[in-house]
Parts: C-alpha cells; sequence; structure tokens
C-alpha cells in the first residue's frame, strides 16, 4: 500500500464529505449551516489542493482544476458569509443563506468530480 496515496485519497474524499455536511439542509436556515463546518472544509479543501500540486499528467490538470474551482467557491461563500455578519449589518438572512449554500453546492459538485476522477484513475491502474 502506497501511503501517498492514501494520503491524497483521504482528503480528496475528507473534501468532499465536509462540503457535503455543510450543504444538507434547508437551504435558507441558518441552523442548519455550521460556520465551522463551512472553516473546516475550506482548510481540507485548501490542503487537497496543495497535494494536487504534484501531478503533471492530464488527470493530474483535471484534479488541480477541480479543488481550484471548489476552493474559489467555498472561499467565496466564506466570504459573503463574514461581509453579512460583520459588515452589512443585516446578519444571516434568508437570501445571504441561499447563496452561501448554492455556492458550496457548487463546490460540492466540483468534489464529487474530483472523486470520480480519483475512483476512475484507481480502476484504470495495472498492477
Amino acid at each position: 500500500m502506497n501511503l501517498e496515496k492514501v494520503i491524497f485519497g483521504f482528503f480528496i474524499v475528507f473534501a468532499a464529505t465536509l462540503n457535503f455536511g455543510f450543504f444538507i439542509g434547508d437551504i435558507d436556515n441558518p441552523v442548519h449551516h455550521d460556520i465551522y463546518e463551512l472553516f473546516a472544509a475550506v482548510v481540507v479543501n485548501l490542503i487537497a489542493t496543495v497535494l494536487k500540486f504534484g501531478d503533471r499528467t492530464q488527470i493530474g490538470a483535471i484534479h488541480l482544476a477541480t479543488s481550484l474551482v471548489a476552493d474559489l467557491q467555498l472561499l467565496a461563500a466564506a466570504m459573503v458569509w463574514g461581509y453579512a455578519a460583520h459588515v452589512a449589518g443585516t446578519g444571516l438572512t434568508a437570501a445571504t443563506m441561499s447563496s452561501i449554500v448554492s455556492l458550496s453546492g457548487g463546490a460540492l459538485f466540483a468534489n464529487v468530480v474530483s472523486v470520480v476522477i480519483l475512483i476512475a484513475e484507481t480502476i484504470m491502474q495495472r498492477r
């Protein structure tokens, strides 16, 4: 067993599951979406992105692209949350929460694509 591939796969799947955990729930209800879960999703996605930098193959490029998309959308969701809570003074309204969850949904889709690529790559490997 290759420890590097285990760690790589772990962070890809962990990023997707954390993102899914944040995404699930009523889209406009802030009680169903925890700020710490969003923070954890952002951090783990950034770690997964760093791990994807070493691969120079075409599949590696797609892995990196999906990770960058997920990072961008999760960071945008975090910025919308921060703006609504600390700058705008309106707090987390239903409309704001819907935007945050929608952005995390886009990141979730990118993470799912990354997991599918990881599974396909694993199946295609020959011993």
